[in-house]
């Protein structure tokens, strides 16, 4: 027999417990520290503390502090943009006919080359502020995680199951309902991944992102990246291993109370039609379903954020030029359509011829066209050095990214180590780099390579787990039955489940391994400064030496081969993946 609670107990259930204390505690405190930091960016360029920088000690928690804030800032900003760019690019064919190239081109342009160009127009919207200049160093650090993840979005978009998309007709859901009820699960796991690749990636570049020159002046914004900027020149190996301690221990903090807990909640998307296995929760989601106030806050929030996904609101129609496909019927239609298809091409050649033209005049200037000869054959030598490493970076992680994907215990171990590795910034490994190539007499022309990939490698690890991990579970129940396994599992199951993934992850790191080069061709560690033949060594010359014209010249080069490169190789693989190789 149940009777039901009294009035006392039901009262005691609505008020706050020792749990809601602890989790305020740490509310209220993550806020003064935001506030705290955010206080620094609101001060004028020429105050004392503006860009004041020390290796002390003390001054290290501050300084990580800066520098998570503007990474979450720009994780932010990159969300907003995958939704916006990734969705266009899908739903649209003659947009993605411009905006899958734009994104090969943004994701190829080194970060230098967005520094170089971006500085004066922040600067300006801000004159004589701090402000000015985070928000040059934040769209730096958005540009090494929204591309990732824009392609990451577009690829589940693109390989959606065509029976969920004809589940959503027969309801008659409209876009806004599919997009937030169908689309959007289902590339949350892959997003999720690819948020934390994506953050990590922002620590590779972070370095470069902290340093703004503008001219002959050059600030140095308080953060990690620029204190070990400091420690490399000042050749402090004790402040370098402080800078790494921080930085571990930094990245473990946001693994634990952001990541763990949204990788945990992306494992409910997972599409298959069978009861998978239950991970138990991360401590932060065990707490708060502990919390009184704060799971009733977080469930009413839950619950508005449905109701707003679940409105019947009518989104407005593409223009005429960007709506996806071809008139159903009639032979004048389809002929006005493919007359739009003609008109629409024309118009964004006409646009890049006119951006060409441009850039070719302000080259032109200044560069012969030996030069150019020179800067092509230093294109090819970053090549063949981006193609060896991409290769071996693949024979390595996919099958280990297979194997963890498929264990989420190890998974779930092998994340934070894996995010830590991901972040380590190249210009760390100079000094063993620098002074085992002189002391053993290596050439830098090979030696140099391996932290062209130390970065980008875990794209192709990170993309890979994360399609392993989502591989649907009656699938795998009927690999067990028909006892698959070996090559043949390999080839009939977990090949098909991760090639789209794979190539997603493939055309980033690739991307990602030319833009390393930047800071990979060339490697100094005191007064000992070793040179790689290449593009990036070339660029990196180029921004030392405030020579517009020729960073220009690197940069139009660089996108050049690898918008060539993924239009010849990966864009036919991801269609093929697209067409063959998704459930």
């Amino acid at each position: 027999m149940f009777l039901p609670a009294s009035a006392p107990a039901r009262r005691t259930r609505r008020l706050p417990n020792q749990w809601d204390l602890a989790a305020l505690l740490f509310v209220l405190g993550a806020l003064a520290a935001f506030g705290h930091g955010a206080a620094g960016t609101l001060a004028p360029i020429d105050a004392p503390e503006a860009t004041r920088l020390t290796l002390a000690a003390a001054d290290l928690p501050y300084y990580a502090l800066r520098t998570v804030m503007r990474m979450l800032a720009a994780m932010a900003a990159s969300l907003l943009f995958t939704f916006a760019f990734a969705t266009l690019a899908a739903k649209s064919r003659r947009a993605g006919a411009v905006l899958v190239p734009l994104l090969d081109i943004l994701q190829s342009v080194p970060i230098l080359g967005f520094l170089s160009f971006t500085i004066a127009f922040f600067m300006g919207l801000f004159p004589g502020q701090v402000l000015g200049l985070e928000l040059a160093a934040i769209f730096a650090i958005f540009t090494s995680q929204a591309w990732n993840m824009a392609f990451a979005m577009y690829q589940s978009l693109t390989t959606l199951p065509q029976d969920l998309v004809e589940a959503t007709r027969a309801y008659r859901l409209t876009a806004w309902q599919r997009f937030w009820r169908l689309e959007v699960p289902f590339a949350m796991p892959g997003l999720v991944w690819n948020m934390v690749l994506s953050m990590s990636g922002g620590w590779f570049f972070v370095v470069a992102s902290e340093a703004i020159t503008l001219g002959d002046a050059t600030w140095r914004l308080p953060g990690i990246g620029s204190y070990v900027a400091l420690a490399l020149e000042q050749r402090d190996l004790g402040a370098i291993g402080l800078a790494v301690l921080a930085m571990g221990l930094v990245i473990l903090a946001y693994d634990q109370l952001l990541f763990r807990p949204l990788v945990a909640w992306s494992g409910k998307f997972r599409f298959e039609t069978t009861a998978g296995a239950n991970a138990p929760d991360p401590w932060v989601l065990a707490l708060l379903r502990r919390t009184r106030v704060l799971r009733r806050a977080a469930e009413a929030l839950g619950t508005a954020l449905t109701a707003i996904g679940s409105l019947r609101l009518r989104l407005p129609a593409l223009p005429m030029g960007l709506r996806l496909g071809l008139p159903r019927q009639g032979r004048s239609r389809i002929a006005m359509g493919r007359a739009g298809d003609l008109a629409f091409g024309l118009a964004v050649a006409a646009l890049a011829g006119l951006a060409f033209w441009r850039l070719a005049d302000y080259v032109a200037a200044a560069v012969s066209w030996g030069e150019l000869g020179e800067v092509l054959l230093l294109a090819l030598f970053t090549l063949l050095r981006v193609a060896a490493m991409i290769g071996l970076a693949s024979i390595v992680w996919l099958p280990v990214g297979a194997w963890l994907g498929r264990r989420p215990a190890l998974t779930r171990l092998a994340q934070p180590v894996i995010q830590f590795l991901a972040a380590f910034p190249a210009n760390l490994l100079f000094p063993p780099f620098v002074v085992g190539i002189v002391h053993f007499g290596l050439s830098p022309e090979i030696w140099l390579s391996p932290l062209m990939v130390l970065g980008t490698q875990w794209y192709i690890l990170f993309n890979v787990i994360a399609a392993s991990a989502a591989l649907p579970g009656d699938l795998a129940e009927a690999a067990g039955t028909l006892r698959l396994s070996g090559w043949l599992w390999w080839r009939r199951v977990m090949w098909p489940a991760i090639l789209p993934a794979y190539v997603t992850g493939a055309i980033t790191a690739s991307g990602g391994a030319w833009n390393a080069a930047i800071v990979a061709e060339v490697a100094a560690w005191g007064d000992t400064k070793l040179v790689a033949s290449g593009l990036g060594a070339y660029i990196a010359q180029a921004t030392e030496a405030g020579d517009f014209p020729r960073i220009a010249l690197g940069v139009a080069v660089m996108v050049v081969f690898v918008v060539f490169i993924n239009r010849l190789l990966w864009r036919p693989l991801a269609a093929f993946a697209a067409r063959r190789a998704t459930f």
